[in-house]
């Protein structure tokens, strides 16, 4: 398998992380086709090869586990959707012993962690820069605000299907996150698990609620901080997991966002986009004046564009300023045109003026 790696020269910031001049690469869904998350892995049939991320990428940190696909073998794909604020994962795993019958952390655990921001640095209690700090403090103020940490019980029995380590238990429910398994082992027995589900990372997520809290921005070509870790218990009796096998190749990245891995949200994949589409937003830059600044976020080559204001002036300019003479609710109509064909984009009383 070829491992889900981009070696790009990105900004600085980037090789603060850890296993520098790494980015993987997070897969776009286009609106059309976002998962449904119901463990059924068809929806990530039109997810390229390259950006599975196997086991292959992770190194047991702690115990020095050597490789063997016939002890455990895992596959991870992310994705996104653009204009939302969500990361979709499928996980695919085989073990040969799935440890799920205890009510509590003693079980095989599929652990992730986000940085939305590349805010780094430790973001979990035991961290705390202020040592003297009381611990009741660095819980509800600080335990996972800036980067989460999702501890994922592969499978869960009679649980949650996740532990969020920090003070905001609220953001592994709807609307924020949600999950789902396919399996047929029982506990102590071996098989293939699957499962999908989302997050939303959070630049602030408040011990309070949604309502203090910050979505993570995702937007195109965004460099993320992540990683995960997958705890393997081969052993209902012993005290703790038999593996820790982490894609940052440093064990803190559980508790440290700067020692997590740079993955890019990348564009549409080529074969599923339209050779030419034809798109616009725009902004009232000063509405007293009715003055409005129009952007082409048009795809595909394209060698002309032709706008229609709605109050019969017109525009051959890509990104133009337009001053309306009235108030009004008008229908703006975007044409462009290139070597593979023409596209339309009309918008009905967006524009709205006084």
């Amino acid at each position: 398998m070829r491992p889900a790696i981009v070696l790009l020269l990105f900004s600085l910031h980037v090789f603060a992380l850890e296993r520098p001049g790494v980015v993987f690469k997070v897969f776009q869904f286009p609106p059309d086709r976002i998962p449904r998350i119901d463990a059924d892995p068809s929806d990530w049939d039109i997810v390229p090869d390259s950006y599975s991320i196997g086991i292959d990428q992770l190194k047991d940190t702690v115990n020095n586990t050597p490789l063997d696909r016939k002890d455990l073998d895992v596959k991870v794909k992310a994705g996104w959707v653009k204009g939302e604020n969500r990361l979709y994962f499928l996980y695919e795993a085989y073990d040969n012993y799935w440890d799920f019958k205890s009510t509590g952390l003693h079980n095989d655990i599929f652990e992730l962690v986000v940085d939305g921001d590349l805010s780094g640095g430790p973001f979990i209690k035991q961290m705390h820069p202020n040592a003297g700090l009381l611990k009741d403090q660095a819980h509800f103020s600080f335990h996972g605000v800036h980067a989460q940490n999702y501890h994922i019980f592969t499978p869960a029995a009679g649980k949650d299907w996740t532990m969020v380590w920090g003070c905001q238990p609220w953001i592994k429910h709807l609307p924020y996150a949600n999950a789902a398994y396919k399996y047929n082992f029982r506990h102590g027995q071996g098989g293939r698990l699957i499962l999908e589900f989302f997050i939303t990372p959070f630049d602030y997520a408040a011990y309070e609620g949604p309502l203090r809290s910050v979505e993570s921005q995702l937007t195109e070509n965004k460099i993320i901080g992540m990683s995960w870790s997958v705890l393997d218990y081969d052993d209902e009796n012993a005290k703790t997991y038999r593996g820790f096998w982490n894609l940052s190749h440093k064990t803190s990245m559980y508790g440290n966002a700067s020692d997590l891995v740079a993955f890019r949200l990348m564009p549409i994949e080529a074969a599923l986009r339209k050779p030419i589409d034809a798109d616009w937003s725009f902004q009232v830059i000063d509405l007293d004046r009715r003055l409005v600044a129009f952007h082409d976020l048009s795809v595909g080559e394209i060698t002309s564009w032709r706008w229609d204001f709605g109050d019969g002036a017109l525009s051959t300019d890509q990104h133009p300023i337009h001053q309306y003479a009235r108030s009004g609710e008008y229908i703006v109509v975007l044409d462009v045109e290139g070597p593979k064909g023409k596209s339309r984009r009309a918008k009905v009383w967006d524009v709205v003026l006084r």
